[in-house]
């Protein structure tokens, strides 16, 4: 049984730290927590959209990338989970790196995770066309998908479709979005195990595949490492936006035990089951040889080994979970914008940080975030490397973020200013070791994301130094850009907006308490 909670004033209280008072509405339980951190990683989502990409990287044996980035990720979401017992609160990216480091740090951690959030709402949305297609071919909108353009322009109308259903229910308020995200969990969780199960009774070979590299190191500079750390790019896709629930601390009932729990349950389970579904997967398709693996991925192997009833129902419920997943990508990027907004942060800061009375939520970032996502979309509908594009550069951003934060975690660690919550979740002795692998991790990793590869930012024509070179050229300019904007103009207006501002010398105490039904 989970804790009861222990009161809104206590939560609302904490908040004057960041100088601070209480102005969104806490509802949300312990599994609404939970469900917003793993319907972020989205088990299904993730491993449906970009094992072609993975196996026809790394061959079976990139499966060992999925251990791998779990074990990184991880000691990031260890840290976070301190993080989130001390400070659950709105924008956690973003007022956590400007907690620990300093305001410029912290301006710099939330606009890059801001953008990222929106380049991965695109990105999430994209894997609609990797899976209603193969459940029909009526969802084939744009030709019949054998011309150039036509999967990338048709990607882009069902990604619109599915944005415009996120930028709905996230501007009708927190319980809409909580009920229809936890409904979408629920059923992602079952239909993962399910398919888990049907994958293990239709095995054809042993674990042993994931040994076989299926000859992808040749050519490669470093032979199959260099394949491999390619191919990682598919696992490490997934298991990020645990700090989501930390995100929704504001609208938490007891966020300071509950968020932890849940940032750590969400990567673990995402790891247990998705690592289930890869290796099952790999052990029950009839066939390794052939292009289908590298080319239509896990539909491929669904369709291939539940036949063609059973597994275009297992797509379905493929589409719900990405459905939810692009749902909680939107809701923490609102989050983010509303955090940053209400310490004048973001250019129009006083109507972005305006919580609608009606619906009790920011409804202006949250039009303006599906609108930005749109504009990915647009920019990118006539290239046919859409989805490694756009999910290679969402990623390389986030990993940065996070780098932003656990980096100054370190240094306040050394200097002996890191504090845990007394009584709450805390890593004692671990702490340090902890942290100095999540930093390590964290630049190994964005380093090896953002390194330009052909096979990754320019795979297919037309071949151009730019668009190999795009992720540099693009997270260079965002950062640099975004910061340049920050130090001349927005840090001369920076402080709390006074609407939000806490009162002195405390925070009101009266709770805002109400469980969703």
């Amino acid at each position: 049984m989970p804790d009861l909670p222990t009161g809104g004033a206590d939560d609302d209280a904490a908040l004057a730290e960041f100088g601070y008072r209480a102005g969104l509405t806490r509802t949300l339980g312990s599994f609404h927590t939970f469900a917003a951190g793993i319907s972020y990683i989205s088990i299904l989502t993730g491993t449906f959209q970009l094992f072609y990409f993975g196996y026809a990287s790394g061959g079976p044996a990139y499966w060992w990338s999925w251990p791998m980035v779990f074990a990184g990720q991880f000691m990031v979401a260890l840290c976070f989970a301190e993080l989130a017992a001390r400070h659950p609160v709105a924008g956690s990216i973003y007022n956590w790196a400007k907690r620990l480091g300093n305001p410029h740090i912290g301006w710099l951690a939330g606009w890059m995770m801001l953008i990222a959030s929106i380049v991965s709402i695109a990105a999430v949305a994209l894997a609609y066309q990797l899976t209603l297609p193969r459940i029909s071919s009526a969802f084939q909108f744009v030709g019949d998908g054998t011309g150039t353009y036509d999967v990338a322009a048709n990607a882009v109308l069902l990604a619109a479709v599915l944005i415009l259903f996120t930028t709905l229910v996230n501007a009708f308020g927190v319980k809409l979005m909580a009920r229809i995200n936890t409904a979408g969990v629920f059923l992602e969780l079952i239909a993962t195990v399910v398919l888990i199960a049907l994958l293990a009774v239709h095995v054809v070979r042993g674990p042993q595949v994931v040994t076989e590299t299926a000859g992808s190191g040749a050519g490669q500079p470093f032979g199959y490492l260099g394949a491999f750390l390619i191919a990682s790019l598919a696992s490490a896709y997934v298991m990020y936006g645990f700090d989501t629930a930390a995100s929704l601390g504001e609208e938490s009932l007891d966020p300071s035990r509950n968020a932890p729990r849940a940032v750590l349950r969400a990567i673990v389970a995402s790891f247990v089951l998705g690592g289930l579904v890869l290796l099952l997967a790999l052990m029950s398709v009839s066939s390794l040889r052939g292009d289908k693996l590298s080319t239509e991925g896990l539909q491929y192997v669904v369709l291939d080994v539940l036949g063609p009833t059973a597994g275009k129902a297992m797509l379905w419920c493929v589409l719900i979970a990405v459905t939810v997943c692009a749902l909680a990508v939107h809701t923490a990027a609102v989050r983010l914008a509303f955090a940053m907004a209400r310490d004048t942060n973001l250019p129009a800061s006083a109507r972005l940080a305006k919580v609608s009375p009606r619906f009790g939520t920011p409804v202006l970032p949250t039009v303006l975030v599906g609108v930005l996502a749109l504009a990915v979309l647009l920019v990118n509908i006539r290239r046919p490397q859409i989805f490694t594009v756009v999910t290679g550069i969402g990623i390389v951003m986030i990993y940065l973020a996070y780098l932003l934060v656990t980096g100054p975690m370190l240094v306040a660690r050394l200097r002996g200013r890191w504090q845990p919550a007394e009584g709450r979740f805390s890593l004692g002795r671990w702490g340090l070791p902890v942290n100095v692998l999540a930093v390590l991790w964290g630049a190994a990793m964005t380093l090896n994301l953002i390194w330009p590869r052909a096979a990754v930012y320019n795979a297919t024509a037309p071949y151009h130094w730019y668009l190999r070179w795009g992720a540099v050229l693009f997270v260079g300019g965002i950062a640099a850009g975004g910061f340049a904007y920050y130090w001349c103009v927005q840090r001369h207006r920076t402080g709390v907006l006074a609407e939000h501002a806490a009162d002195p010398p405390q925070v009101s105490a009266a709770p805002k308490e109400a469980t969703l039904s």
